[in-house]
Protein backbone atom coordinates (compact mmCIF):
# COMPACT_ATOMS: atom_id res chain seq x y z
CA UNK A 1 0.00 0.00 0.00
CA UNK A 2 1.59 3.39 -1.19
CA UNK A 3 1.76 6.12 1.63
CA UNK A 4 -1.14 8.12 0.85
CA UNK A 5 -3.52 5.32 0.63
CA UNK A 6 -2.12 4.43 4.01
CA UNK A 7 -2.68 7.61 5.61
CA UNK A 8 -6.15 7.30 4.59
CA UNK A 9 -6.23 4.33 6.22
CA UNK A 10 -5.36 5.26 9.23
CA UNK A 11 -7.62 8.44 9.39
CA UNK A 12 -10.44 6.36 8.84
CA UNK A 13 -10.05 4.28 11.15
CA UNK A 14 -8.98 6.74 14.01
CA UNK A 15 -12.36 8.26 12.96
CA UNK A 16 -14.74 4.65 12.71
CA UNK A 17 -12.43 4.09 16.59
CA UNK A 18 -13.59 7.56 18.24
CA UNK A 19 -17.17 7.02 16.52
CA UNK A 20 -17.01 3.46 18.66
CA UNK A 21 -15.68 5.38 21.41
CA UNK A 22 -17.86 7.98 21.40
CA UNK A 23 -21.66 5.28 20.74
CA UNK A 24 -20.28 3.41 23.83
CA UNK A 25 -20.01 6.69 25.84
CA UNK A 26 -23.22 7.79 25.12
CA UNK A 27 -24.99 4.33 25.68
CA UNK A 28 -23.44 3.41 28.93
CA UNK A 29 -21.53 6.57 30.44
CA UNK A 30 -24.35 9.34 29.81
CA UNK A 31 -27.37 6.58 28.55
CA UNK A 32 -28.99 6.96 32.06
CA UNK A 33 -29.01 10.95 32.36
CA UNK A 34 -30.27 10.81 28.47
CA UNK A 35 -32.84 8.70 29.47
CA UNK A 36 -34.11 10.60 31.98
CA UNK A 37 -33.74 14.26 30.53
CA UNK A 38 -36.89 16.35 31.11
CA UNK A 39 -36.73 17.48 27.04
CA UNK A 40 -36.50 13.57 26.20
CA UNK A 41 -40.05 13.32 24.23
CA UNK A 42 -39.91 9.58 24.62
CA UNK A 43 -39.87 10.36 28.50
CA UNK A 44 -43.00 12.45 28.18
CA UNK A 45 -44.42 9.75 25.84
CA UNK A 46 -44.17 7.21 28.64
CA UNK A 47 -44.95 9.48 31.29
CA UNK A 48 -48.40 9.65 29.48
CA UNK A 49 -48.37 6.06 27.64
CA UNK A 50 -51.29 4.72 30.01
CA UNK A 51 -53.11 5.83 32.58
CA UNK A 52 -51.38 7.22 35.79
CA UNK A 53 -51.32 5.69 39.66
CA UNK A 54 -53.38 8.10 41.61
CA UNK A 55 -52.39 10.50 44.38
CA UNK A 56 -54.72 9.54 47.65
CA UNK A 57 -56.37 11.55 50.20
CA UNK A 58 -58.69 9.56 53.12
CA UNK A 59 -58.90 6.75 51.09
CA UNK A 60 -60.34 8.18 48.08
CA UNK A 61 -57.94 9.23 45.11
CA UNK A 62 -58.18 12.95 44.12
CA UNK A 63 -56.37 12.37 40.61
CA UNK A 64 -57.36 10.82 37.66
CA UNK A 65 -56.38 9.80 34.01
CA UNK A 66 -58.56 10.61 31.08
CA UNK A 67 -57.93 9.46 27.08
CA UNK A 68 -56.86 11.74 24.87
CA UNK A 69 -57.37 9.95 20.95
CA UNK A 70 -55.11 10.10 18.13
CA UNK A 71 -51.79 11.85 20.16
CA UNK A 72 -48.68 10.18 21.38
CA UNK A 73 -49.71 10.93 24.67
CA UNK A 74 -52.52 8.97 25.25
CA UNK A 75 -53.99 10.07 29.24
CA UNK A 76 -54.21 13.24 30.34
CA UNK A 77 -54.16 13.58 33.99
CA UNK A 78 -57.38 15.24 36.33
CA UNK A 79 -57.92 16.27 39.11
CA UNK A 80 -60.64 16.00 41.88
CA UNK A 81 -61.17 19.53 43.84
CA UNK A 82 -57.81 20.64 42.38
CA UNK A 83 -57.53 24.41 43.88
CA UNK A 84 -57.66 22.42 47.31
CA UNK A 85 -55.15 20.03 46.77
CA UNK A 86 -52.98 21.33 44.45
CA UNK A 87 -50.89 22.12 46.98
CA UNK A 88 -50.22 19.08 48.01
CA UNK A 89 -50.50 17.09 44.09
CA UNK A 90 -48.98 19.64 42.68
CA UNK A 91 -49.57 19.24 38.77
CA UNK A 92 -48.52 16.76 35.80
CA UNK A 93 -48.59 18.67 32.14
CA UNK A 94 -47.92 17.43 29.30
CA UNK A 95 -46.71 20.58 28.15
CA UNK A 96 -45.59 22.47 31.12
CA UNK A 97 -43.68 19.35 33.50
CA UNK A 98 -44.80 18.06 36.68
CA UNK A 99 -44.39 19.41 40.65
CA UNK A 100 -44.41 18.56 44.44
CA UNK A 101 -45.94 14.50 44.53
CA UNK A 102 -46.73 14.38 41.02
CA UNK A 103 -42.95 14.88 40.18
CA UNK A 104 -40.79 13.28 43.67
CA UNK A 105 -43.09 10.08 42.57
CA UNK A 106 -43.61 9.90 38.84
CA UNK A 107 -41.61 6.80 38.73
CA UNK A 108 -44.24 4.91 41.19
CA UNK A 109 -47.47 6.95 39.27
CA UNK A 110 -46.31 6.51 36.11
CA UNK A 111 -45.29 2.80 36.79
CA UNK A 112 -41.46 2.90 35.87
CA UNK A 113 -40.03 2.28 39.20
CA UNK A 114 -37.46 -0.14 39.03
CA UNK A 115 -39.41 -2.41 41.59
CA UNK A 116 -42.39 -2.93 39.82
CA UNK A 117 -39.96 -4.75 36.85
CA UNK A 118 -41.73 -8.44 37.95
CA UNK A 119 -44.98 -7.20 37.67
CA UNK A 120 -44.60 -5.33 34.72
CA UNK A 121 -42.63 -7.96 33.21
CA UNK A 122 -45.69 -10.47 34.03
CA UNK A 123 -48.25 -7.98 32.24
CA UNK A 124 -46.62 -7.79 29.20
CA UNK A 125 -46.72 -12.05 29.72
CA UNK A 126 -50.52 -11.64 30.47
CA UNK A 127 -51.20 -8.79 27.74
CA UNK A 128 -52.12 -6.24 30.61
CA UNK A 129 -51.40 -2.76 29.61
CA UNK A 130 -48.98 -1.40 32.21
CA UNK A 131 -49.72 0.13 35.11
CA UNK A 132 -48.93 2.96 37.71
CA UNK A 133 -48.35 2.64 41.80
CA UNK A 134 -50.45 4.87 44.12
CA UNK A 135 -49.17 7.96 46.50
CA UNK A 136 -51.12 7.75 49.63
CA UNK A 137 -50.90 10.82 51.79
CA UNK A 138 -51.42 11.78 55.29
CA UNK A 139 -54.28 14.64 54.75
CA UNK A 140 -57.25 14.25 56.46
CA UNK A 141 -59.58 15.60 53.84
CA UNK A 142 -62.43 17.28 56.47
CA UNK A 143 -58.98 19.24 58.00
CA UNK A 144 -58.05 20.37 54.40
CA UNK A 145 -61.89 21.23 53.65
CA UNK A 146 -61.59 23.44 56.58
CA UNK A 147 -58.85 25.25 55.87
CA UNK A 148 -58.97 25.85 51.98
CA UNK A 149 -62.61 26.97 52.63
CA UNK A 150 -61.29 29.55 55.51
CA UNK A 151 -58.83 30.55 53.38
CA UNK A 152 -61.16 31.51 50.67
CA UNK A 153 -64.15 32.44 52.69
CA UNK A 154 -61.97 35.57 53.85
CA UNK A 155 -61.30 36.01 50.13
CA UNK A 156 -57.10 36.41 51.14
CA UNK A 157 -54.10 35.06 49.83
CA UNK A 158 -52.90 33.13 52.74
CA UNK A 159 -51.81 29.66 54.05
CA UNK A 160 -52.82 27.29 56.53
CA UNK A 161 -51.04 23.92 57.75
CA UNK A 162 -51.87 21.57 60.52
CA UNK A 163 -49.49 18.96 61.63
CA UNK A 164 -49.91 16.06 64.21
CA UNK A 165 -47.16 16.81 67.15
CA UNK A 166 -46.29 13.19 68.04
CA UNK A 167 -45.83 11.95 64.26
CA UNK A 168 -45.03 14.94 62.33
CA UNK A 169 -48.40 14.04 59.80
CA UNK A 170 -49.39 16.89 57.48
CA UNK A 171 -52.76 16.83 57.99
CA UNK A 172 -53.55 19.83 55.73
CA UNK A 173 -51.65 22.07 53.51
CA UNK A 174 -53.63 25.10 51.43
CA UNK A 175 -52.84 27.87 49.81
CA UNK A 176 -55.14 30.44 48.64
CA UNK A 177 -55.76 31.35 45.84
CA UNK A 178 -54.90 28.47 44.27
CA UNK A 179 -55.43 27.19 40.44
CA UNK A 180 -56.66 23.57 39.35
CA UNK A 181 -54.29 21.71 37.97
CA UNK A 182 -56.31 20.26 35.16
CA UNK A 183 -57.49 23.00 33.13
CA UNK A 184 -53.24 22.88 32.01
CA UNK A 185 -52.85 19.43 31.93
CA UNK A 186 -52.79 18.43 27.84
CA UNK A 187 -50.62 19.76 25.03
CA UNK A 188 -52.73 22.54 23.52
CA UNK A 189 -51.86 25.55 22.69
CA UNK A 190 -54.58 26.94 24.73
CA UNK A 191 -54.01 25.32 27.72
CA UNK A 192 -49.85 26.58 27.71
CA UNK A 193 -51.21 29.86 27.47
CA UNK A 194 -53.70 29.21 30.73
CA UNK A 195 -50.55 27.93 32.44
CA UNK A 196 -48.96 31.29 31.62
CA UNK A 197 -51.50 33.05 32.45
CA UNK A 198 -51.60 32.29 36.10
CA UNK A 199 -47.70 32.84 36.54
CA UNK A 200 -49.07 36.32 35.30
CA UNK A 201 -51.57 37.23 37.95
CA UNK A 202 -50.49 39.63 40.16
CA UNK A 203 -52.40 37.39 43.32
CA UNK A 204 -49.35 34.48 42.57
CA UNK A 205 -51.96 31.44 42.75
CA UNK A 206 -49.09 28.82 41.31
CA UNK A 207 -47.27 30.01 44.85
CA UNK A 208 -47.15 27.12 47.49
CA UNK A 209 -47.30 29.92 50.86
CA UNK A 210 -47.62 27.04 52.91
CA UNK A 211 -43.79 25.83 51.92
CA UNK A 212 -42.41 28.20 49.61
CA UNK A 213 -42.87 31.79 50.68
CA UNK A 214 -41.58 33.62 53.39
CA UNK A 215 -42.91 36.36 55.70
CA UNK A 216 -42.05 37.72 59.01
CA UNK A 217 -43.68 35.86 61.53
CA UNK A 218 -44.43 38.74 63.78
CA UNK A 219 -46.34 37.71 67.42
CA UNK A 220 -46.23 34.01 66.75
CA UNK A 221 -43.23 34.04 67.03
CA UNK A 222 -42.99 34.85 70.96
CA UNK A 223 -43.69 31.50 71.73
CA UNK A 224 -40.01 30.68 70.80
CA UNK A 225 -38.71 33.52 72.46
CA UNK A 226 -40.62 32.39 75.78
CA UNK A 227 -39.11 29.03 75.21
CA UNK A 228 -36.01 30.29 74.63
CA UNK A 229 -35.83 32.56 78.06
CA UNK A 230 -36.97 29.91 79.95
CA UNK A 231 -34.76 26.79 78.45
CA UNK A 232 -31.57 29.56 78.72
CA UNK A 233 -32.50 30.55 82.36
CA UNK A 234 -33.56 34.47 81.50
CA UNK A 235 -36.25 33.96 83.41
CA UNK A 236 -37.46 31.26 85.97
CA UNK A 237 -40.88 32.05 87.36
CA UNK A 238 -43.17 32.78 83.92
CA UNK A 239 -45.16 34.51 86.86
CA UNK A 240 -42.40 36.98 87.81
CA UNK A 241 -42.47 40.67 86.92
CA UNK A 242 -40.08 41.14 84.09
CA UNK A 243 -38.96 44.92 85.11
CA UNK A 244 -39.52 45.74 80.93
CA UNK A 245 -40.54 49.12 80.80
CA UNK A 246 -43.51 50.13 78.29
CA UNK A 247 -42.87 51.52 76.01
CA UNK A 248 -39.83 49.38 75.53
CA UNK A 249 -36.42 51.66 74.52
CA UNK A 250 -34.63 49.70 71.60
CA UNK A 251 -31.00 49.53 72.15
CA UNK A 252 -28.40 51.55 70.52
CA UNK A 253 -31.66 53.51 69.11
CA UNK A 254 -33.46 56.54 70.02
CA UNK A 255 -37.21 54.29 69.26
CA UNK A 256 -39.45 53.38 72.10
CA UNK A 257 -42.40 50.40 71.00
CA UNK A 258 -45.17 50.48 72.75
CA UNK A 259 -47.91 47.49 72.53
CA UNK A 260 -51.38 47.74 71.83
CA UNK A 261 -52.56 46.95 75.23
CA UNK A 262 -51.16 50.11 76.71
CA UNK A 263 -48.17 50.63 78.96
CA UNK A 264 -50.50 50.24 82.15
CA UNK A 265 -50.82 46.78 81.40
CA UNK A 266 -47.64 45.62 80.06
CA UNK A 267 -45.58 47.38 81.55
CA UNK A 268 -42.82 45.49 83.88
CA UNK A 269 -45.49 42.64 82.86
CA UNK A 270 -44.63 38.49 83.86
CA UNK A 271 -44.14 36.54 80.99
CA UNK A 272 -47.69 34.50 81.04
CA UNK A 273 -48.97 38.23 81.21
CA UNK A 274 -47.50 39.35 78.30
CA UNK A 275 -48.35 36.12 76.19
CA UNK A 276 -52.55 37.14 76.88
CA UNK A 277 -51.67 40.27 76.00
CA UNK A 278 -49.25 40.17 73.47
CA UNK A 279 -47.05 43.14 74.91
CA UNK A 280 -43.80 43.69 72.97
CA UNK A 281 -41.71 44.98 75.81
CA UNK A 282 -41.48 41.49 77.41
CA UNK A 283 -40.26 39.81 74.05
CA UNK A 284 -38.06 42.74 73.04
CA UNK A 285 -36.35 42.64 76.86
CA UNK A 286 -36.00 38.83 76.71
CA UNK A 287 -34.18 38.37 73.41
CA UNK A 288 -31.99 41.18 74.39
CA UNK A 289 -31.03 39.46 77.75
CA UNK A 290 -30.48 36.34 75.90
CA UNK A 291 -28.11 37.50 72.82
CA UNK A 292 -28.53 36.79 69.11
CA UNK A 293 -26.23 33.21 69.50
CA UNK A 294 -28.73 31.58 72.09
CA UNK A 295 -31.86 33.11 70.14
CA UNK A 296 -30.45 31.61 67.16
CA UNK A 297 -29.70 28.40 68.76
CA UNK A 298 -33.09 27.38 70.11
CA UNK A 299 -34.84 28.95 66.72
CA UNK A 300 -32.64 25.95 64.75
CA UNK A 301 -33.59 23.46 67.42
CA UNK A 302 -37.03 24.69 66.20
CA UNK A 303 -35.96 24.14 62.16
CA UNK A 304 -34.31 27.78 61.17
CA UNK A 305 -31.91 28.32 58.82
CA UNK A 306 -32.46 24.60 57.19
CA UNK A 307 -34.78 23.26 54.40
CA UNK A 308 -37.39 21.01 55.87
CA UNK A 309 -37.03 17.96 53.78
CA UNK A 310 -38.11 14.14 54.43
CA UNK A 311 -34.91 12.69 54.47
CA UNK A 312 -36.77 8.81 54.04
CA UNK A 313 -38.72 10.10 51.02
CA UNK A 314 -37.51 13.10 49.85
CA UNK A 315 -41.51 14.45 49.44
CA UNK A 316 -42.09 17.01 51.07
CA UNK A 317 -39.73 20.22 50.61
CA UNK A 318 -40.03 23.76 52.46
CA UNK A 319 -38.03 26.71 52.14
CA UNK A 320 -35.42 27.59 54.46
CA UNK A 321 -36.81 29.78 56.94
CA UNK A 322 -34.15 32.30 58.77
CA UNK A 323 -32.85 33.41 61.74
CA UNK A 324 -30.45 35.76 60.54
CA UNK A 325 -25.93 34.69 61.28
CA UNK A 326 -25.05 38.41 62.01
CA UNK A 327 -27.56 40.89 64.46
CA UNK A 328 -27.06 43.76 65.95
CA UNK A 329 -28.58 44.84 69.52
CA UNK A 330 -31.45 46.43 68.10
CA UNK A 331 -31.78 43.51 65.36
CA UNK A 332 -31.93 41.02 68.01
CA UNK A 333 -34.04 42.68 70.22
CA UNK A 334 -36.84 42.85 66.94
CA UNK A 335 -36.49 39.34 66.35
CA UNK A 336 -37.73 38.87 70.02
CA UNK A 337 -41.56 40.34 68.83
CA UNK A 338 -41.33 38.00 65.45
CA UNK A 339 -39.64 41.44 63.23
CA UNK A 340 -36.64 42.33 61.81
CA UNK A 341 -35.04 40.16 59.54
CA UNK A 342 -36.75 36.92 60.88
CA UNK A 343 -38.65 35.15 58.24
CA UNK A 344 -40.75 31.74 58.62
CA UNK A 345 -42.79 29.45 56.28
CA UNK A 346 -46.46 28.69 57.15
CA UNK A 347 -44.85 25.44 58.01
CA UNK A 348 -42.24 26.51 60.18
CA UNK A 349 -44.28 27.92 62.72
CA UNK A 350 -46.78 24.77 62.46
CA UNK A 351 -43.28 22.85 63.42
CA UNK A 352 -42.62 24.78 66.24
CA UNK A 353 -46.20 24.73 67.61
CA UNK A 354 -46.07 21.02 67.61
CA UNK A 355 -43.23 20.59 68.89
CA UNK A 356 -44.31 22.28 72.12
CA UNK A 357 -47.41 20.39 72.15
CA UNK A 358 -45.43 17.42 71.81
CA UNK A 359 -43.30 18.36 75.27
CA UNK A 360 -40.48 19.69 73.04
CA UNK A 361 -40.03 16.93 70.71
CA UNK A 362 -39.93 18.04 67.24
CA UNK A 363 -41.08 15.40 64.63
CA UNK A 364 -39.95 15.49 60.96
CA UNK A 365 -43.00 16.49 59.02
CA UNK A 366 -44.08 14.04 56.05
CA UNK A 367 -47.06 14.74 54.04
CA UNK A 368 -46.87 10.41 52.29
CA UNK A 369 -47.96 7.60 54.64
CA UNK A 370 -47.03 4.99 51.87
CA UNK A 371 -46.38 3.85 48.38
CA UNK A 372 -48.73 1.08 46.97
CA UNK A 373 -47.62 -1.24 43.93
CA UNK A 374 -50.23 -1.56 40.75
CA UNK A 375 -51.33 -4.85 42.48
CA UNK A 376 -52.35 -2.88 45.90
CA UNK A 377 -49.47 -4.38 47.78
CA UNK A 378 -47.78 -1.71 49.85
CA UNK A 379 -44.26 -1.13 48.76
CA UNK A 380 -42.99 1.27 51.57
CA UNK A 381 -44.29 2.98 54.56
CA UNK A 382 -43.13 6.13 56.11
CA UNK A 383 -42.31 5.64 59.80
CA UNK A 384 -42.36 8.91 61.91
CA UNK A 385 -38.68 9.98 63.00
CA UNK A 386 -37.60 12.76 66.06
CA UNK A 387 -35.84 15.51 64.03
CA UNK A 388 -34.95 17.19 67.34
CA UNK A 389 -35.27 17.42 71.57
CA UNK A 390 -36.20 21.72 70.53
CA UNK A 391 -36.89 22.04 74.06
CA UNK A 392 -37.20 20.32 77.39
CA UNK A 393 -40.27 18.92 78.52
CA UNK A 394 -40.60 21.37 81.48
CA UNK A 395 -40.04 24.43 79.38
CA UNK A 396 -42.27 23.19 76.41
CA UNK A 397 -44.93 22.63 80.02
CA UNK A 398 -44.64 25.88 80.95
CA UNK A 399 -45.24 27.35 77.47
CA UNK A 400 -48.32 25.61 77.09
CA UNK A 401 -49.44 27.06 80.37
CA UNK A 402 -48.99 30.55 79.07
CA UNK A 403 -50.22 29.45 75.62
CA UNK A 404 -53.47 27.90 77.46
CA UNK A 405 -54.04 30.66 79.50
CA UNK A 406 -53.64 33.01 76.37
CA UNK A 407 -56.52 30.91 74.51
CA UNK A 408 -58.89 30.98 78.11
CA UNK A 409 -58.31 34.48 79.19
CA UNK A 410 -56.41 36.35 76.33
CA UNK A 411 -55.76 37.32 72.68
CA UNK A 412 -56.26 33.72 71.70
CA UNK A 413 -59.80 33.07 72.88
CA UNK A 414 -61.51 32.48 69.14
CA UNK A 415 -59.82 29.23 68.76
CA UNK A 416 -61.43 28.18 71.92
CA UNK A 417 -63.08 24.52 71.37
CA UNK A 418 -65.68 23.20 74.01
CA UNK A 419 -64.24 20.04 75.69
CA UNK A 420 -61.15 20.38 73.36
CA UNK A 421 -57.75 21.51 75.54
CA UNK A 422 -56.65 24.65 73.22
CA UNK A 423 -53.39 26.77 73.47
CA UNK A 424 -53.07 29.85 70.87
CA UNK A 425 -50.96 33.14 69.88
CA UNK A 426 -51.71 35.50 67.57
CA UNK A 427 -49.99 37.31 65.66
CA UNK A 428 -49.37 40.94 63.12
CA UNK A 429 -46.26 41.28 61.41
CA UNK A 430 -45.25 44.44 59.77
CA UNK A 431 -43.77 44.91 56.89
CA UNK A 432 -41.09 47.11 54.85
CA UNK A 433 -39.35 50.08 56.81
CA UNK A 434 -42.32 51.94 57.09
CA UNK A 435 -45.07 50.27 58.18
CA UNK A 436 -48.01 52.47 57.22
CA UNK A 437 -47.16 51.29 53.59
CA UNK A 438 -48.33 48.46 53.20
CA UNK A 439 -50.90 46.55 55.12
CA UNK A 440 -49.58 44.07 57.88
CA UNK A 441 -49.88 40.23 57.72
CA UNK A 442 -52.11 38.11 60.32
CA UNK A 443 -50.95 34.94 61.83
CA UNK A 444 -52.29 32.55 64.00
CA UNK A 445 -50.77 29.33 65.68
CA UNK A 446 -52.60 27.24 68.05
CA UNK A 447 -52.52 23.31 68.79
CA UNK A 448 -55.42 21.07 70.46
CA UNK A 449 -56.11 18.09 72.56
CA UNK A 450 -58.62 15.97 73.17
CA UNK A 451 -59.96 13.45 75.86
CA UNK A 452 -58.49 10.32 73.87
CA UNK A 453 -55.36 11.64 73.32
CA UNK A 454 -55.34 12.69 69.65
CA UNK A 455 -53.97 16.60 69.16
CA UNK A 456 -53.28 18.73 66.07
CA UNK A 457 -51.28 21.93 65.85
CA UNK A 458 -52.02 24.63 63.39
CA UNK A 459 -50.17 27.67 61.45
CA UNK A 460 -52.53 30.36 59.94
CA UNK A 461 -51.13 32.86 57.60
CA UNK A 462 -53.12 35.72 56.03
CA UNK A 463 -52.23 38.56 53.24
CA UNK A 464 -55.16 40.53 53.55
CA UNK A 465 -53.91 42.66 50.37
CA UNK A 466 -57.11 41.76 48.35
CA UNK A 467 -59.43 41.79 51.14
CA UNK A 468 -61.78 44.78 51.59
CA UNK A 469 -61.36 45.59 55.38
CA UNK A 470 -59.59 48.55 57.18
CA UNK A 471 -56.31 48.48 58.58
CA UNK A 472 -57.87 48.03 62.59
CA UNK A 473 -59.61 45.08 61.69
CA UNK A 474 -56.33 43.46 60.31
CA UNK A 475 -54.71 40.53 63.26
CA UNK A 476 -54.16 37.16 63.61
CA UNK A 477 -56.95 36.99 66.25
CA UNK A 478 -59.73 38.45 64.26
CA UNK A 479 -58.86 36.85 60.81
CA UNK A 480 -56.48 33.64 61.83
CA UNK A 481 -58.30 32.10 64.93
CA UNK A 482 -61.70 30.96 63.26
CA UNK A 483 -60.04 29.17 60.44
CA UNK A 484 -57.72 27.61 63.03
CA UNK A 485 -60.73 26.54 64.71
CA UNK A 486 -62.55 24.53 62.06
CA UNK A 487 -59.61 22.79 61.47
CA UNK A 488 -58.93 22.17 65.09
CA UNK A 489 -62.52 20.56 64.93
CA UNK A 490 -62.09 18.91 62.02
CA UNK A 491 -59.66 17.17 63.25
CA UNK A 492 -60.64 16.13 67.16
CA UNK A 493 -64.45 16.25 67.12
CA UNK A 494 -65.89 14.84 63.42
Amino acid sequence: MNRPLRRVAIFCGILIMALLLRVNWVQFVQGENLAQHKDNRRVKIAQFAQARGDIIVGGRPVTGSKQVPGQDFKYKRTFTDGPMYAPVTGYASQAMGMSLLEKTYDSVLSGQDDRFAFQRARDVLTGKPLRGGSVVTTIDPKAQKAAYKGLTGLGARGAVVALEPDTGKVLALASAPSYDPSVFAGMTFKEGDRFKALGAEKSKPLANRALRETYPPGSTFKILTAAAALEHGVVTDIDASSDAPSPYPLPLSTNRIGSEAGDGVCGNASLKTAMQYSCNNVFLDAASKLGPDKMRETAQKFGFNEDVYSEDFGDLLANKSLYPERLDKPGTALTGMGQGSLTSTPMQMAMVTAAIANGGKLMQPYIVEKLIGPDLSPIEKHEPKLKSQAISEETAGSVREMMEFTAREGSAKGALIDGITVGGKTGTAQRGVNVDDEVPYGWFVSYGKNADGASVAVAVFIDPTDMDISRDDISGGKLGSPIAKQVMQAVLTE
